[in-house]
């Protein structure tokens, strides 16, 4: 599903002197790279502000800390992601309200966000999930019409673009996640706040430092969430070659569309105003189960993203959702399946995995 080895062999040189070089200078905690890292980062992304921390669920946190979010809030979220989105909102001591997703492209479903807005709520938390930005244009009308700050969860679509213009542009805050897997990957976890707002920017600056400027006076309760300076140089060696990996993941879901055309299986929906970057090339299936131990046997990867929605897990419970309250997200639950399709992989691994499932799917009609 991801073959980091071969991505670190393309550009050992690159890596390895970039961490040579944080080793020499020993400036391990936000160091010069971070500070070089968030400015490249933020421009690329359309914001004027990027504030590099610990990790992607670290980013969210401090994002609905800095617009105040706390005890007695709600955020508005869905519950087809990861955990992180929902476990940062109780965290703080407010209430995930979720709002099911639409059917097409996994996202929040803008048209059922106006129903669950109370006045406790404080955010609406959506995610760009597998790659491909939520609808960005309604969920921002809805929340200026109501008072509410919008956060957007990037953690898959660094590099995604909405009419052309980078998913910085929209909303109040947008969080990036830095796992190794994901389009852009340190060597470990890392995140990043990007927003176009100075007093939000400034307020997780703080936050990321124990409340502080970088001195022993604590202007208020924060993290410990610092970004290493191996991992922002990682990434600055790494992110030259983003264009690039991007475009061979749009390429691979295009080989993917017409190998496995014609098949009783959904593909993924890209939006005409969307630029959809693939960190997930997920497909629908009935009998998905089946089809995934197929491939298991004949030696190609996939991944379910993801198997439970989280109003049913156990962890939140105590929100009293139930089954059937977002059957969309449910059904997703049972039915998605992502295959392999990060920029590393060959022509001949994408037919083997594109004819694999054909061979499924005709022999099983």
């Amino acid at each position: 599903m991801a073959d980091l080895k071969a991505q670190y062999h393309s550009i050992k040189q690159e890596i390895d002197s970039a961490i040579a070089g944080v080793m020499e200078s020993c400036a391990f905690t936000l160091g010069p790279e971070v500070k070089v890292l968030e400015e490249k980062i933020a421009s690329y992304c359309g914001t004027s502000h990027g504030i590099g921390v610990n990790s992607g669920t670290d980013a969210i946190a401090l994002a609905l800390a800095a617009i105040g979010v706390g005890p007695g809030d709600e955020v508005i979220t869905t519950p087809f992601t990861f955990v992180a989105t929902t476990e940062v909102i109780a965290i703080l001591g407010a209430k995930p309200i979720y709002v099911d997703i639409a059917p097409d492209t996994f996202n929040l479903n803008p048209e059922l966000i106006e129903e669950k807005i109370s006045p406790r709520t404080k955010a609406i938390l959506p995610v760009h999930l597998y790659g491909q930005a939520a609808d960005v244009a309604k969920i921002c009308e809805i929340a200026a019409r109501h008072g509410l700050k919008v956060i957007f969860d990037g953690a898959q679509a660094i590099g995604a673009e909405v009419n052309g213009k980078p998913i910085g542009t929209y909303g109040d805050v947008v969080t990036l996640s830095f796992f190794p897997t994901k389009n852009l990957g340190a060597a470990g976890d890392g995140g990043m706040v990007l927003t176009n707002d100075p007093e939000i920017a400034e307020k997780v600056r703080y936050l990321r430092f124990h409340g502080s400027a970088g001195t022993y006076s604590y202007k208020y309760v924060g993290w410990c969430s610092r970004l290493h300076s191996v991992q922002a140089a990682v990434l600055l060696a790494k992110f030259p070659h983003l264009d690039e990996w991007t475009a061979k993941r749009r390429r691979n879901a295009e080989i993917y569309r017409k190998l496995l055309s014609g098949l009783d299986i959904v593909l993924p929906a890209e939006r005409p105003e969307n630029k959809h970057v693939y960190h997930q090339f997920t497909i629908r299936y009935p009998k998905r189960d089946a089809l995934r131990q197929y491939l298991a046997d004949k030696e190609v990867g996939s991944g379910v993203y993801y198997p439970s929605p989280l109003h049913l897990e156990e962890a939140y419970a105590y929100l009293e959702y139930k089954p059937g309250d977002f059957p969309e997200a449910e059904r997703a639950c049972r039915e998605v399946l992502s295959l392999p399709i990060c920029p590393e992989l060959t022509n001949e691994q994408l037919e083997y995995v594109a004819f694999t499932i054909r061979d499924f799917c005709e022999s099983n009609a």
